[in-house]
C-alpha cells in the first residue's frame, strides 16, 4: 500500500463499508472489498498506535513547576 494519509484511509474504509452494506456487490467484489477493508484497518490502527506514543500530559505538581509524562488512556483523572 502506498504511503497514504489517516484520513484518506479512513474515507476508503467508509466507502467500503457502504458498499459491502448496499448488498449490491458480487461476491468476488465484496471479498475483494473486505480485503482491502482489513489493510485498511490495520494501517489505521498502526497510525493512532503511533499517535498515542506521542501523546504526552502536561502535568503540574504541587509546587507550581510542570512536567511531562506519557498519556495513558487507562489511567483516571486526578484531582477529579
Amino acid at each position: 500500500m502506498p504511503e497514504e494519509k489517516f484520513e484518506e484511509a479512513m474515507a476508503r474504509l467508509e466507502e467500503i463499508v457502504k458498499g459491502l452494506e448496499s448488498g449490491d456487490l458480487a461476491l468476488e467484489d465484496a471479498l475483494k472489498a473486505f480485503e482491502e477493508g482489513m489493510g485498511l484497518i490495520k494501517f489505521c490502527s498502526k497510525k493512532l498506535e503511533e499517535a498515542e506514543k506521542k501523546v504526552t500530559l502536561l502535568v503540574e505538581d504541587r509546587t507550581g513547576q510542570y512536567s511531562q509524562r506519557p498519556f495513558d488512556i487507562e489511567e483516571e483523572p486526578q484531582g477529579e
